[in-house]
């Protein structure tokens, strides 16, 4: 159910993303043929005016297929342009048979692609990874505002030991000769929200661990609410060694110890706060597109030599779609927790996709808005020097670039498929 509900995520993000191109070329006066979500059998389709509107049976990708993408070459007949698609494994195919040729109808002259304005192309081409970002955008505002990220709360843990572990013991078991922990001794109870050390305010799981370590050994008031009653306790807190807040290799010698460890509770943000937390997203995945070479080598090494799965490291949709399942069949999340981390990662989904599609080459979109931009200072350069309007830029030059770019793009999908199915990255590690 987990797979499939991500499926239906991803096709929805997909059909956006086709629809980022669709409007603004149908607004310019393009001829949009096609408007297809999958690839492969067409599996529903209906016209509407000059475009078909269909579902394909391969539920992995989408295209739309608009009239004079590329223009035509010089000495052919203007009356006949090439057509390509959005998509680029549709592209690729539609470009290496060589059978990427349409005439245009008599009134269709104005209505190819390569004769729009520069800024229009740019528009057109770049309509379908804006549409990817709004989606993010979406994504993470319901994530953050309407569910929240977890964070470590200032509330005593089902999970806190009732013992005092010296850190240098590898262990999570109490020994019967083990110490109590000044919380246990205090009567503290799961559930208890500490609000108070001393007399100052704690206002967060960091406010509360930086009054205790600095506090050190001895008595103290310990406020608390239980049950929705406040209440305070008397606590006398012992001196331990502990792993450095900043650096947990490193040991804080004699600091304050109460005994408790904080429960993760969801915390909502607000709409600031999600530009915030997308910008962080965005950065760390732009950094995994620039090391994306060297993250392949891993995903090579994991598929055919056993290594470990990098948590950093690039997942296909057959992975994400696993990790979608796993997520809703865990037993340890609750379904609040379940539903933030889907939405997180079709979130993530959608803006590595927007971000992906922008690379400057073909057959991304970013190739074509790099073209249309290149047009655009070749014709602001002859307005300014006074010369004759240059032709329009011709992307097809750079077809054999494009045939390298959707083979490696056909390896890379394939490797990471195999590697999702062989040695899936997990959310357990």
């Amino acid at each position: 159910m987990g797979i499939i509900i991500f499926l239906v995520g991803l096709m929805f993000s997909i059909a956006l993303h086709e629809i980022g191109h669709l409007v603004p070329a149908k607004l310019f006066g393009v001829k949009v043929t096609q408007y297809m979500v999958g690839f492969g059998s067409t599996l529903w389709s209906r016209r509407k005016g000059d475009t078909e509107y269909g579902i394909k049976w391969i539920p992995f990708g989408g295209y739309i297929r608009m009239i004079g993408m590329l223009p035509p070459r010089p000495g052919d007949d203007p009356a006949k342009v090439r057509s390509t698609a959005t998509g680029p494994f549709q592209g690729l195919i539609e470009s290496a048979r060589d059978a990427a040729q349409e005439e245009v109808r008599p009134g269709d002259e104005d209505r190819v692609f390569y004769r729009k304005k520069w800024w229009q192309k740019v528009i057109i081409m770049s309509g379908g990874p804006l549409m990817n970002f709004v989606l993010a955008f979406v994504f993470f505002a319901i994530l953050l505002v309407g569910i929240g990220l977890p964070v470590r709360a200032p509330i005593v843990s089902p999970d806190t030991n009732t013992c005092v572990i010296p850190v240098s013991e590898q262990r999570t078991e109490c020994k019967p000769t083990d110490q109590l922990t000044p919380a246990a001794q205090a009567g503290l109870k799961p559930g208890d929200h500490l609000v108070s050390l001393g007399g100052q305010k704690i206002g967060s799981w960091d406010d509360a661990t930086r009054l205790i370590r600095s506090h050190g050994a001895g008595p103290v008031a310990l406020g608390i609410v239980r049950d929705g009653k406040a209440m305070t306790l008397n606590v006398t807190l012992i001196a331990q060694d502990r792993p450095n807040l900043q650096d947990p290799k490193k040991i804080d010698k004699n600091v304050g110890f109460l005994g408790v460890l904080p429960a993760e509770v969801m915390q909502r943000q607000n709409l600031g706060q999600v530009l915030g937390y997308m910008g962080e997203v965005t950065a760390r995945v732009a950094g995994s597109l620039v090391n994306l070479p060297e993250k392949m080598v891993g995903v090579w090494h994991a598929a055919f030599s056993g290594e470990k799965r990098d948590p950093e490291g690039p997942v296909g949709v057959v992975g994400a779609g696993r990790m979608g399942g796993e997520i809703l069949s865990s037993d340890l999340l609750s379904d609040e927790q379940k539903i933030a981390f889907f939405v997180n990662l079709l979130a993530g989904f959608n803006l590595a996709i927007g971000m992906f599609n922008l690379i400057p080459l073909l057959p991304m979109d970013g190739g074509h808005v790099a073209g249309g931009l290149w047009e655009g200072v070749k014709r602001a350069y002859a307005k300014v020097m006074r010369r004759p309007e240059p032709r329009y830029v011709d992307i097809a030059k750079v077809l054999p670039l494009t045939y390298v770019v959707a083979i490696v793009m056909v390896i890379m999908a394939g490797l990471l498929v195999y590697a999702d199915l062989i040695n899936p990255l997990t959310l357990t590690g």
